[in-house]
């Protein structure tokens, strides 16, 4: 086969996480409401009622449009988007068009050494063309013979994101949607939940051979809800276009569905074009005026965003890609990191391994927030000075973060309510130590006929001895000694 190289562009619908509906007062989130019960004349299009705009759409949208170094236009117009589906009750959707909120943009992509062929890893610069707002439909599901239609979704604000044809493969494809998911939690904008429909993206693809600067024929994938399964679809359809070429086949405009189910896509219907959709203003709205005045205040306490955040922490707390990538996820552990290093007088590698060992893994299995947690970035701080200054040993230290965070009391205050200061007194630990080899004669003579792995076994009973208390270092180094 000849050497093709894909071309892919995506348009991603984000749900905007809004208290109210974007025309109407309805509640925005209906993820878990009975169908039909969240809905009123405005979004279900009945005769003679009027939409109302509601402006903390326009406030999230410019907050994105910033993100991603979009230029948001001072002035956007609504139009009406036709075509007649059951889940569209007006027969129309309220959209924007010619005018959109914002043009431009770019999002870049840190690719892994995982995902190139090279091995090396690179940057991969997406070029944004436009940001738009409009409503979301409703949707239907197949019930035996009945196909059954829920409004509850329409309404629903979105900001309909649309690259340009910028990603070559499946995996930049994937890193797209996982940092654009990032961005939108780290925002605070949306929930950007893909099984949910918080997010969901359309993939158009199409080949040309490798070396070539022309844009052929695409298809359009659609109704794909992970991120997982946007990489396969895309992947089997080029693979498809890679086969039906050779074979001198044409590459026709179809949409495309994915079945999670089979793995498979399977066509839909012919591509609509623009002039299918026979767009118009919305004579029943305004347009969107958003002032240099409004912006500025919208954009008041604007965010670091997390890969700048990322290079950041390299640099000035010196750590480590690996770190700093996982404390940069969340914007919630991120801050929480970078208070407990500020309030922390050591080493801040030593604060980066307690958070990634201990605390987010209690974090994960609780589902508890950084930012509500008892156990304060202030606390923490102290928790690893009193492992430090030798207070406490490292076990009691790790042992202790539960209880401040149920507690909410300070580390310090624990440690002497509980009598928890470790033992660091050589008579006491000796004591102990020539207890243990006193009574366990076959592991010490296991261990001198060179069994030295039972070394752990032996400061195991000495710490269980003295109730975990003792300095597990001195514990070794008496143990040695009296071993030998």
């Amino acid at each position: 086969m000849a050497e093709y190289e894909a071309v892919i562009g995506l348009e991603t619908h984000i749900q905007l996480n809004t208290r109210s509906k974007v025309f109407c007062a309805c509640k925005a989130d209906s993820w878990e409401d009975a169908p039909n019960t969240n809905i009123c004349p405005v979004c279900t299009g009945l005769p003679g009622v009027l939409p109302v705009f509601n402006k903390e759409v326009a406030k999230k949208a410019v907050i994105l449009a910033e993100a991603v170094h979009a230029a948001v236009q001072p002035v956007s117009c609504f139009d009406r988007k036709n075509y007649f589906y059951p889940d569209l009750p007006k027969g129309y959707q309220i959209s924007q068009f010619d005018m959109p909120l914002a043009r431009g943009g770019i999002i870049d992509l840190p690719i892994p050494a995982s995902a190139d062929p090279a091995g090396k890893g690179y940057t991969c610069r997406v070029r944004i063309n436009r940001l738009h707002i409009e409503e979301d439909a409703g949707k239907t599901k197949n019930d035996g013979q009945q196909r059954l239609v829920d409004f509850n979704r329409c309404g629903v604000p979105l900001v309909e994101m649309v690259t340009e044809p910028d990603l070559r493969t499946a995996d930049e494809a994937a890193q797209y949607l996982i940092r654009l998911r990032q961005l939108l939690r780290w925002l605070g904008i949306s929930d950007a939940d893909m099984e949910k429909g918080n997010l969901r993206c359309d993939a158009n693809v199409s080949i040309r051979l490798k070396g070539s600067d022309v844009l052929n024929q695409k298809t359009e994938i659609k109704n794909v809800n992970s991120i997982d399964a946007v990489r396969d679809a895309i992947r089997k359809e080029i693979e498809r276009q890679k086969r039906d070429v050779e074979e001198g086949k044409t590459i026709e405009a179809w949409t495309l569905e994915w079945d999670e189910d089979t793995g498979t896509l399977r066509k839909m219907r012919s591509k609509e074009t623009e002039a299918d959709y026979r767009y118009f203003r919305e004579p029943d709205l305004l347009p969107l005026e958003i002032s240099p005045e409004w912006k500025a205040e919208i954009l008041v306490g604007f965010p670091e965003g997390p890969l700048e955040r990322r290079l950041r922490f390299m640099s000035d707390y010196k750590l480590p890609k690996y770190d700093a990538d996982i404390l940069t996820l969340e914007r919630g552990l991120s801050d929480y990191f970078e208070k407990t290093a500020k309030a922390y007088a050591g080493e801040t590698k030593k604060v980066s391994n307690w958070l990634m060992n201990d605390v987010l893994r209690m974090v994960n299995d609780q589902g508890l927030n950084p930012a509500e947690m008892k156990l304060t970035p202030e606390y923490l701080a102290e928790l690893i000075s009193l492992v430090d200054a030798g207070t406490i040993n490292i076990t009691t230290g790790k042992a202790l973060l539960q209880q401040i965070n149920e507690s909410g009391k300070a580390p310090k205050a624990l440690v002497e309510e509980q009598g928890l200061a470790q033992v660091t007194d050589d008579s006491a630990i000796r004591a102990a130590c020539q207890k243990v080899v006193d009574t366990n004669p076959n592991e010490v003579a296991a261990f001198k006929a060179g069994k030295e792995t039972l070394m752990g076994w032996f400061v195991g009973q000495v710490m269980r001895e003295m109730k975990g208390k003792a300095d597990a270092k001195l514990v070794a180094q008496i143990l040695k000694e009296l071993l030998s």
